[in-house]
Parts: structure tokens; sequence; C-alpha cells
């Protein structure tokens, strides 16, 4: 048996391994690498393993990071199966179109610049007839319910308490030679107290661990803390008539937002003159798609459900609907909320609103979780004086706030109590997911927790698995 790690290792994007057993070559994850955008485009497009030897992937969740390079695959030769839960397969169905119509008008604005240069045009990494192709390669699978997806190796779901269908992965792997394994894929871990979601759960038994270490060196402040940041947010830009500028991931921190949001409304609390726009097509499809699967949601949302509240509506709350709506809100008066996609603002409507904010000291950016290296929403956390936006030098004037209590991925402590409660069975142990800071705190911890032989891999490198 074989590991190789080709995405996510020693970095937070493009989340991709490859697991060698029984004959069979199973991909961990197929995500896009995202940071700077040459970079970027060339990592993405050559996929380092050839998609036509590949028999299945496994998809833990859907975020980009983790998924938005499978129609790629797909182009490319894949004609294998990909395993999901059942909302991470709707949710990929409405997310890999955006991501294919963001990449596509990205590379018009690209291409103009190329064209006018005389040089040779890029091609798109995929289109939406890819997507189409590939949505007919999923299955299903629900939570507890083992799966054999080749000779001896048996797929089980648990859940991992991150967003709508994250999961943990669990291959029971048999080998004719009497060697058998288990091997456990954390993919993102929640954080313990999360809204709507049920935590994460801990399952036994596995000799293999491949684990996330986001925040591996990093505690998250009391979520208690959100509520009372957010309203004196609120009560700012109500005396002041400005903004409060959200860029969120379209799939979990939106949802979070608007549940937290509901939250202060029902004490009475949202100042009546602030307006609440969704500037995101995608978020609304995704806010539905959760509608449709309470049979996730924790006992408090189950509660409020109970007695007769929608945790994800909000009175006065609007979805943004056509780019010139979009646009309009640049010139509409404050005080107003706009939650607008990307989470690392680096594509999306927000770009405009970003733009048109941060040049203004009265508007508030508030970063609401984590934001790679080299990203634009890094540099508005690292209070850069200007952000490059669109080709153009914007000052940064606006204020600037960071809550990463909101943050969907476990802090050190709650990998701490989730590698505590896994951990017994486990030889071989693998820190991915992370910074090369982060990784070497994972496996440090890891080390500390009685796992000797934990490791974290550096991009492209393999493991044999006796």
């Amino acid at each position: 048996m074989k590991i190789t790690f080709y995405g996510a290792a020693e970095t937070t994007t493009g989340s991709m391994h490859l697991v060698e057993a029984n004959g069979k070559r199973i991909l961990l994850e197929c995500g896009l690498f995202q940071g700077h955008r040459k970079e970027a485009f060339e990592k993405n497009r050559n996929i380092p393993v050839d998609p036509r030897t590949i028999d299945a992937v496994i998809l833990s969740h859907a975020h980009i990071d983790h998924s938005g390079n499978l129609p790629q695959l797909v182009r490319q030769g894949f004609r294998g199966r990909v395993y999901a839960r059942a909302s991470t397969v709707e949710l990929c169905d409405v997310m890999l179109r955006d991501s294919c119509f963001l990449q596509m008008r990205d590379l018009e604005y690209v291409n103009k610049k190329r064209r006018r240069d005389g040089k040779r045009l890029f091609e798109p990494l995929y289109e939406e007839s890819d997507v189409d192709s590939l949505m007919k390669l999923f299955v299903p699978v629900h939570m507890h319910s083992p799966t054999e997806i080749g000779p001896g190796i048996v797929l089980e779901f648990f859940n991992a308490g991150h967003i709508l269908g994250s999961a943990l992965v669990q291959l029971d792997i048999r080998s004719d030679g009497g060697k058998n394994h288990r091997l456990l894929f954390s993919g993102d871990l929640g954080q313990q107290g999360q809204p709507i979601l049920r935590h994460c759960e801990y399952p036994a038994g596995a000799d293999i661990l491949i684990v996330e270490s986001t925040y591996a060196d990093k505690y998250h402040p009391s979520a208690d803390d959100v509520e009372m940041r957010l309203e004196k947010h609120l009560k700012y830009i109500d005396r002041h008539n400005s903004r409060l500028l959200i860029p969120a991931f379209s799939v979990g921190r939106t949802q979070q937002i608007i549940y937290y949001l509901n939250r202060i409304a029902e004490k009475g609390r949202l100042p009546r003159d602030v307006k609440v726009y969704i500037d995101s097509p995608l978020s609304r499809k995704a806010t539905e798609i959760y509608a449709r699967h309470r049979e996730v949601y924790n006992d408090e949302a189950r509660a409020m459900i109970a007695a007769g509240k929608d945790p994800l509506s909000l009175p006065g709350l609007v979805f943004v609907g056509t780019p010139q709506e979009s646009m309009a809100l640049n010139e509409a008066p404050g005080p107003m909320i706009i939650i607008a996609a990307s989470g690392m603002c680096e594509g999306g409507r927000v770009l405009h609103h970003l733009k048109h904010c941060a040049q203004d000291e009265d508007n508030i950016i508030l970063i609401v979780g984590f934001q790679a290296e080299n990203t634009l929403g890094r540099r508005i956390v690292e209070r850069r004086e200007t952000l490059k936006i669109f080709g153009e030098e914007v000052p940064l004037k606006a204020q600037v706030d960071v809550i990463n209590a909101l943050s969907a991925h476990a802090d050190r402590s709650g990998l701490k109590k989730w590698i505590s409660e896994v951990k017994d069975n486990v030889r071989y142990a693998f820190a991915v997911h992370g910074e090369p800071e982060r990784v070497s705190a994972m496996a440090e911890l890891l080390r500390d927790l009685g796992v000797p032989s934990a490791v974290a891999p550096a991009p492209g490198e393999t493991y044999r698995i006796d």
C-alpha cells in the first residue's frame, strides 16, 4: 500500500492525496490550488497523476479547495466514480458551476490583456459541459453505511462537523497477503460549538491517520464573542450610515452569519435601519440546500425550528440577484451589511464591494475565515496600505476586523481532543492541509500524544505502508 501527497501538503489549498492499494488507485479529494494567479493556473492545469489511471475519488466535502479540480480530472480522461455524501453532491452541482463561471470571467479579463500584448491566449481549466459529465459520476453514500468501492476496500463516512455534508473518510483495506489497514482521513474537521450543524464523530480503530492542520498552533476565541462583536459593528455602521462588508464562503460561513444575525434580531438588537444583503447567487442556492437537509442540524437549531423559527432566515434579509442589482448597492445609502463571496476575496462580487468600501474610513471590512497566503484576503488581514483590485491600487482606509471564532476548522484544542479519541491504534500519521509552521506543529502534537511516526509530508512525497 502506498500514499502520495500531491496537494494540501505544506499548504492549505489544492487538497489531493493518492492511495494505492489492492491494485486500485484512489484519490482523496481533487481540489483547486489558490494563490498567485499565474502559479495557481499552472498548478491546477497540470494534474500530477494521469486521470485515466484513477479508479475512484472520495470527496470529504464540497469546498472548492477540496472539490474544485474534479471537472478538469474528467476533462482529462477520468471515468471512475466519485463517492460523497448526498448533500455534498448537491452542493458540488452548484459550487462547481459557479467556479466554472468565475474562471471563465477571469479568463476573459486575462486574455483581453494577452491578446493586446500579442501573447498566446489561455484556455479554460474546464467548462460547464465538464461539470455535467462529472455529476453523472457521483455516487451518494449515506453516513455509517459501509460501501465496497474496490476489491477488499470498504468506505465508510462519519460526521466531520465542518460544513453541510462534510465527512470523515474511513477506508478498511484487506490485502491478500493478510495485512489489513484502516485509514482515517479527517478532511476538514469542524470546530466544537458551531451553530446549525452537529459536531464531529470519533471513529476508532484506524492504524493510518491523515489529519488537517489549518489551526494546529492556534486557539480560537469563544463563540460567545461573536454576537457581541457583531452587535458592536452594527451599532457603529448605524451611527455612521456606513457599511459592514463581510467576505464569506458561500457554503458554511454565510449560513453561520445569518444564524448569528437571526439571534441578534430575536433579541431586538438589530438596528431597524440596517439592511442586510447577501450578494451571491451561490449563497442563495447553498442556503436553500442547507434548508433541505435539516436532518444534520444540532439540538439548538432543531429547537429553533420546533419553536417556529427558521435559523436561516432574517427579517428584511435580501438575496441580491443580478449583477446590476449588485453594482447598485455601491450607490445605495447606508447603513447596510453586505455578505459577499468569495471568502478569500480572490474573485466574485466581493471585489467590486471591496474597491468601493476600502476607501472610506467609516466602513468596516470583517474577515470571518482563514485567508491563505498570497490571497487578497490575507493582504487585508495584514492591513496593507493599498490593495490591488482589478489591476488598480486601492488605498485601504476602512477599518479591518477579524473574527476567528467563526472558523469552521477545529483549533489546536479541538484537534487535540479529536486525535486523543481516535489515536489508540495509529501507527502512521500524516499532517496535511496547513502552512509549513502549522503542519510542523501538528506533527509535533501527534508525537506528543503518542504517535512517534507522525510526519508532515512534502508535496509529491510517497510513503509505503507495511
